[in-house]
């Protein structure tokens, strides 16, 4: 039976402990050694005595954070960025993502989709605005808005719901109108949305700070989509409708959609180094990716030929060869689609994924000499290389870039 992944991890860092050095060849005397010789560089040192380091984890980048802050705002003729840190800030932790980008000039501030992602923002000493884009009930709503949180407005019953908000707390209810252009997923359609603006803006208790829409990244009809808010906005403004600012330009409509930039640009994707499909041979602008996802070797053995590894035998050894085991899969976000094509970068060399990225291993062709030894670090995504750049990771999986970084699990470490 397969041992559980912490008693697995346990056990692998005390026998390493323990050993303090190399262990001996395989008891079966023809598989070589089961460490390579030490590398003069790329080695990264295992914390004496800590099952935990032999954990994957994230590596946040600050100074790549605000590069891309920066960026982003330069494309966008220097707009407020109103920065999209949902879903645990696309994997790379809200609270993390939130004080870094909190310094950050560019950043005028945050939207979400969770309430408890305002709350942990807030509570992690965010002071800037941050906007919920999703559904609160009256209760929570109460809790976000003492907290200065402000709510997305977009059910027909939006102005009673933030009336009994701002009459709990004694004081109006800071909002941003959702107008569904076309997406039918979010927002109050456009077609009935212009009354229903007005009213809301006439409401005594209800202070409108935006109004936005969110675009579907056709090239067509993300044009039908800017036309209808433009004219939904122009309407609204010679009725004396105030919509505060508005913003419509995501990651995508940033480099695609230069006329929805309007009064201030939505990005998420972005902000953390990765390019939107098709966006990254534009030049538009120099991102850095924000993260690396690391991990330990924590087995390396040779197979012989005919030997299969992982699940599914995908991958049958054709002569001797070496491979390592690194302590990180599927569970923690690492694509189960690596096995088409991507590399990962140990030191300064690249090695392909093979077999199957099961929910906690992911293995590693060497070749023909162990250059790999356990303890050394990996870095599966991140800026190091371009095969690991999280866009050529999306690419050779055949998956979608934002998979690769809102599919990291919440319980990464992050350094």
């Amino acid at each position: 039976m397969e041992l559980e992944r912490r008693e697995f991890l346990h056990a692998a860092a005390g026998a390493a402990i323990l050993a303090g050095t190399r262990a001996t060849a395989s008891a079966a005397g023809d598989r070589g050694p089961l460490f390579a010789p030490s590398r003069a560089a790329g080695r990264a040192p295992l914390e004496a005595g800590a099952a935990a380091s032999y954990e994957p984890w994230l590596e946040i980048d600050a100074a790549a954070l605000h590069h891309n802050a920066r960026e982003i705002a330069r494309l966008a003729g220097n707009l407020p960025v109103l920065a999209v840190i949902k879903n645990n800030a696309y994997g790379l932790g809200v609270a993390r993502v939130g004080t870094v980008l909190e310094t950050s000039a560019a950043v005028s501030g945050f939207a979400v989709v969770k309430p408890e992602e305002a709350l942990a923002l807030r509570n992690a000493g965010v002071r800037k605005p941050i906007l919920l884009m999703g559904l609160a009930d009256v209760e929570t709503g109460i809790e976000l808005a003492s907290r200065d949180v402000q709510l997305a407005a977009f059910t027909d019953d939006a102005g009673q719901r933030l009336t009994a908000v701002a009459r709990a707390i004694g004081r109006p209810v800071s909002a941003h109108l959702y107008v569904d252009t076309g997406m039918s997923r979010m927002g109050l359609p456009h077609q009935r949305a212009l009354p229903w603006a007005e009213a809301l803006t006439r409401e005594p208790h209800i202070r409108v700070e935006g109004t936005f829409t969110e675009l579907a990244e056709i090239d067509d009809f993300d044009d039908a989509q800017v036309a209808r808010f433009d004219a939904f906005a122009r309407a609204a403004r010679g009725r004396g409708i105030a919509l505060g600012a508005l913003h419509v330009s995501s990651s995508h409509a940033l480099f695609f959609r230069p006329g929805a930039r309007f009064d201030m640009v939505r990005p998420g994707l972005v902000l953390y180094g990765a390019y939107p499909a098709g966006a990254r041979t534009t030049a538009l602008a120099a991102l850095r990716p924000a993260f690396r996802l690391r991990a330990r070797v924590v087995r390396v053995e040779r197979v012989e030929a005919g030997d299969g590894v992982s699940y599914g035998r995908n991958y049958v050894a054709q002569r001797p060869t070496w491979i390592a085991t690194l302590a990180v899969g599927h569970a923690d976000g690492y694509p189960r689609r690596a096995v088409q094509g991507a590399e990962v970068l140990v030191g300064d060399r690249l090695y392909r994924v093979i077999g199957a990225v099961s929910a906690s291993h992911t293995i590693l062709e060497i070749g023909d000499e162990p250059t790999i030894e356990i303890g050394d670090v990996a870095t599966l995504v991140g800026p190091d290389h371009e095969s690991v750049l999280p866009n050529t990771l999306a690419e050779r999986a055949g998956i979608s870039v934002y998979d690769v970084l809102m599919h990291l699990s919440a319980e990464l470490a992050k350094r």
